[in-house]
């Protein structure tokens, strides 16, 4: 009875963790749909993470939750925040628009799981097979399979390029210290104050050049707060809370090979509404990718199965 408790607890961990992914993929494409209008970069995260910091406070309070922090854990709050969204958000938008093209874009986010895993073994003792070694592999060859084939991208696609490449190692010190913070504190509530004090860090930004040639009837209508609702209230409220969730009970090793299916919800969203278009070789990467990640959860759940039977 207990095994079976702890199976569907740990199967819920991997469909909340796909809700997040889902969202993440979709990120990319109100992203760049923004950044096609001509609303800085400063402004889109600025209130995304604003809105996002005010609907987890109101989300946590509807549920109870204490956001009473310990004073030894404020300098790890303030170095969370520091990582995401300060520095991620900021070199992944930049990134987006630079590289101009957002399947690229988040395929090169998903070079995560390389860098986590490494932290998650070193740092945290988790534990990493050969099947996970080899199922990272295989999604890295889809991965540069895709991104080999010639697309049209942006002439500061390699500067576009390195800004991502930073996103992606602040997203692995994100983790790293929001697994710290889970064994204390609830997920959203991590998440909440993660967005509030980034909030204070975005401000300079805003206020300096996410105002500059502000125009009431585009930045304030509807076509622009649409998205823009979608990646505070989707992509940052709900996908962060529910991935700081997976980071601490997955760890941060195996949860951070789920990001790089983000690709795949990317490329099918876009290809979906039309916005790019996918050779074949391109969706042979895609599935290559898409098998590397489940090759490693697949065979992390064998074992674990096989554990309990000995048991």
């Amino acid at each position: 009875m207990m095994t079976d408790c702890k199976q569907n607890s740990k199967i819920g961990v991997y469909l909340l963790s796909l809700f997040a992914i889902l969202f993440w993929g979709m990120s990319y494409i109100w992203s760049d749909s923004l950044l096609s209008m001509g609303i800085p970069v400063e402004y889109v995260v600025f209130v995304r993470i604003a809105i996002a910091a005010v609907f987890l406070f109101f989300w946590n309070i509807a549920r109870g939750k204490s956001l009473r922090i310990h004073r030894r854990d404020v300098p790890k709050f303030l170095l969370v925040a520091m990582f995401e969204p300060l520095i991620y958000f900021v070199t992944e938008t930049y990134g987006i628009q630079l590289t101009e093209s957002p399947t690229y874009s988040s395929l090169i986010i998903a070079l995560g799981p390389i860098f986590s895993v490494l932290v998650g073994v070193l740092a945290f003792r988790e534990k990493i097979t050969i099947v996970n070694i080899f199922g990272i592999l295989v999604c890295l060859g889809g991965i540069v399979l895709v991104t080999m084939v010639s697309n049209s991208v942006g002439e500061a696609f390699w500067m576009g390029f390195l800004l991502l490449v930073i996103a992606v190692l602040s997203e692995v010190g994100n983790a790293s210290v929001t697994k710290i913070l889970s064994t204390r504190y609830d997920p959203a509530v991590i998440v909440m104050y993660q967005f509030l004090i980034g909030s204070v860090y975005l401000l300079p930004l805003f206020v300096h050049r996410g105002l500059v040639g502000f125009d009431a009837s585009l930045y304030l209508s509807w076509k622009v707060w649409k998205p823009i609702l979608c990646l505070a209230i989707l992509c940052s409220g709900a996908a962060f809370s529910l991935w700081a969730n997976t980071i601490k009970h997955l760890g941060v090793a195996k949860s951070s090979i789920f990001m790089s299916t983000i690709p795949v919800v990317t490329a099918l969203a876009g290809w979906l509404l039309g916005s790019e278009l996918l050779s074949v070789k391109q969706w042979i990467g895609i599935i290559l990718a898409t098998l590397g990640v489940g090759l490693s959860q697949l065979n992390a759940r064998a074992g674990l199965f096989k554990s309990k039977r000995k048991s």
